[in-house]
C-alpha cells in the first residue's frame, strides 16, 4: 500500500488521530482498505497512494528488493525509492523535500509531490479534517461499478496562457451576418429576452458542437486589458469592432468554442452565458461571454463601456494561447504591447480561485480570498509604478489552470512571475512565512523577496525554500512563490485578514520587486 505524505516542519506525536481523514478525489470519498489509512505522522498527513494511483488508472508496482514504487499512466512514468528524497519523473530526476518513508507495510511520500506530477490539485480542510484532491484534464479518476449519482468527474480551473505579445492589430469589420445568433443581445438586458435589431450575445437553443478546433480556457481582465486564453488552434484571429447605444467592444472568435472545463466551472446559465465582474476601472462596467453562433461555432466577448474608448489588439504568434485586448492606448492605431516600452512586466498571481478555495482557515477563512486581495493590492501599487507594467492573472473569483497561469506569463515576456498564497498544517503550531523557488535563476528573486515578506508579515521566517511548483517551474523568468503565513494557525489567520497587515505585505512584496528590479 502507498501513502502520500503533507508535509510541516514542526515535529507532533506520530499517532494518528482518532477520527479517520477521509480522502475526497472529485466529490467521492475513496475507500481505504487494510491497514492504510490516512495519519498524522511528524505533523503531516498521509494519504494512501495506492488508493489514490489506482483510482486515477495508473499502475502501481512495488519493489521489495530495491525499495522502489514505480507509477505509470499513459506514458508517464514516476518512480520513488524509499529514504531517499530524489525522485524520477520520465527519466528525469526530481528533488523533494521530504523523502518517502516505510510505515506499517506502506509507503509515504510528500503530498506536494504527487499534486504536482501526477497532475492533481491538492487542498486539506484543517477545519472538517479531510484531504480534497481535484484532477485536471489530464487526469480523469477511473470509474467503478457504483453508478449512483456524484461519481462525475470535477474538473480543475484553468491557467494562463503563454504568448509572444504582437504590435499586429487584427482588421477591424463588422461580424459576418452568416451564422445564426439564435436571440441577439444589443445591451445588457438583465436576463431578460433581448430586443431584436442588434447583434450581440445571445442564447444558443441547439446543442454546443463538439470542440475541434480552438477552446476558451480562460478569460480575465486587469489593468485596463482583456485577456483571453486559448486551447486547440491557437492561430484563429479575433474579430474586434465596436458597437454603440450603448458603447461597447465586441471581440468574434471564430470556429471557436468555450472549453468544457470552462463551462465546467464557470457560471453559464442555459443559453451558454456568462459574465466577468469589473469594479474600479472607469473605463469598463462589464465584461459578458457567450456562444453566439453554433453554425460556424463562435465564442462572443462584450465589454459593456462607461463611454467610447479606443484599443489595441495583441494576437500574438502562431500557438501562443493568449488574446489581448488593451484598453491603455488613445486611438486604435496600433500601441506599445505590454513592456515593449521599456517597461518591466511584472505578473501576480493570486492562487486558487473560484471553487478552488484552497486551504481553509480554523475559522473557515478561504485562501482564495487572501491571495485575490493581496494580489490586487500589489497590483494597485504596482500601476503607480512608471517603470513598470503589471498584469494580474486574475483580478476576481475565477479560475485558472496552472498551466495557464504559466502561459500569460510566459506570452508576455514577463520580467518577474510572484504567486501569492497562505499555508496549512494539521498541526495548529505551525507558523510564519516561506518563499519558494524551483529553478537556480530564481534564487536571487526568492532572496529578496522573502527578506521583505518576513518583515512585513511580523511572523517567524521559515526560509527559502525549494518547491517543484508547476508555476515556478514552467514559467520562463525568475518566478516564486510566496507562502505568507498559515491559516491553521490562529495567530497566523488573523494576522493575513487584517487590513493593516495586507498593506504592509502589499508594499513589502513591491519593495522586492522594485529591489529585484534595480528600480528606485
Amino acid at each position: 500500500m502507498f501513502v502520500v505524505m503533507f508535509s510541516s516542519q514542526h515535529q507532533v506525536s506520530a499517532a494518528a488521530s482518532a477520527k479517520k481523514i477521509p480522502i475526497i478525489l472529485d466529490g467521492k470519498t475513496l475507500k481505504v482498505t487494510g491497514k492504510a489509512e490516512v495519519t498524522n505522522v511528524n505533523s503531516s498527513v498521509m494519504v494512501p497512494f495506492r488508493v489514490v494511483g489506482e483510482n486515477l488508472g495508473f499502475d502501481v508496482k512495488w519493489d521489495q528488493k530495491s525499495q522502489k514504487v514505480t507509477l505509470k499512466k499513459a506514458g508517464k512514468t514516476i518512480e520513488l525509492s524509499v529514504n531517499k528524497t530524489t525522485a524520477t519523473v520520465d527519466g528525469k530526476k526530481v528533488t523533494m523535500l521530504n523523502p518517502p518513508l516505510m510505515k506499517n507495510e506502506s509507503v509515504i511520500v510528500p503530498i506536494r509531490f504527487v499534486s504536482e506530477q501526477m497532475g492533481i490539485h491538492v487542498s486539506y480542510d484543517g477545519v472538517n479534517k479531510a484531504v480534497y484532491l481535484t484532477t485536471t484534464d489530464e487526469q480523469t479518476p477511473v470509474q467503478d461499478s457504483d453508478t449512483s449519482k456524484g461519481n462525475g468527474k470535477t474538473p480543475i480551473v484553468p491557467e494562463p496562457p503563454t504568448k509572444t505579445p504582437s504590435t499586429t492589430v487584427p482588421s477591424i469589420t463588422p461580424p459576418p451576418t452568416t451564422g445564426k445568433p439564435s436571440t441577439p443581445d444589443g445591451n445588457s438586458s438583465g436576463g431578460k429576452t433581448p430586443t431584436s435589431g442588434s447583434t450581440e450575445p445571445g442564447e444558443v437553443i441547439d446543442p454546443i458542437p463538439a470542440a475541434k478546433g480552438a477552446q476558451v480556457s480562460g478569460i480575465s481582465f486587469s489593468e485596463n486589458r482583456l485577456m483571453v486564453a486559448i486551447d486547440g488552434d491557437q492561430t484563429i484571429k479575433p474579430n474586434v469592432f465596436k458597437m454603440t447605444n450603448p458603447d461597447r467592444i465586441v471581440v468574434d472568435l471564430p470556429k471557436t468554442v468555450f472549453s468544457e472545463l470552462f463551462t465546467s466551472t464557470q457560471s453559464l446559465n442555459a443559453g451558454n452565458q456568462g459574465q466577468l465582474s469589473v469594479t474600479d476601472y472607469p473605463d469598463v462596467s462589464n465584461i459578458r461571454y457567450s456562444v453566439f453562433s453554433n453554425n460556424p461555432p463562435t465564442v462572443r466577448i462584450v465589454m459593456d463601456l462607461n463611454g467610447p474608448k479606443a484599443y489595441s489588439v495583441y494576437n500574438g504568434d502562431s500557438g501562443s494561447g493568449l488574446i489581448i485586448i488593451d484598453l491603455n492606448t488613445s486611438d486604435n492605431s496600433p500601441s506599445v504591447p505590454v513592456g515593449n516600452n521599456g517597461k518591466k512586466v511584472v505578473v501576480i498571481d493570486a492562487g486558487h480561485g473560484n471553487q478552488d478555495p484552497g486551504t481553509i482557515g480554523v475559522t473557515g477563512k478561504k485562501e482564495k480570498d487572501f491571495n485575490l486581495a493581496m494580489a490586487q493590492k500589489v497590483g494597485q501599487l504596482l500601476s503607480n509604478e512608471s517603470g513598470i507594467d503589471v498584469v494580474l492573472t486574475r483580478s476576481d473569483d475565477t479560475f485558472l489552470k496552472l498551466e495557464e497561469r504559466a502561459k500569460i506569463a510566459n506570452s508576455l515576456n514577463a520580467d518577474v512571475f510572484i504567486s501569492i498564497h497562505a499555508n496549512s498544517s494539521t498541526s495548529s503550531a505551525a507558523s510564519g512565512s516561506e518563499t519558494y523557488y524551483q529553478r537556480d535563476g530564481s534564487k536571487a528573486l526568492a532572496s529578496v523577496m522573502h527578506k521583505y515578506l518576513v518583515k512585513s508579515t511580523g511572523l517567524s521566517d521559515r526560509k527559502v525554500r525549494y518547491g517543484n511548483f508547476h508555476v515556478i517551474r514552467e514559467t520562463k523568468m525568475p518566478a516564486v512563490l510566496l507562502e505568507v503565513g498559515y491559516l491553521s494557525n490562529g495567530k497566523d489567520e488573523s494576522t493575513l485578514f487584517t487590513e493593516s497587515v495586507q498593506d504592509s505585505v502589499a508594499q513589502g512584496i513591491v519593495s522586492g520587486i522594485k529591489e529585484y528590479l534595480g528600480i528606485k
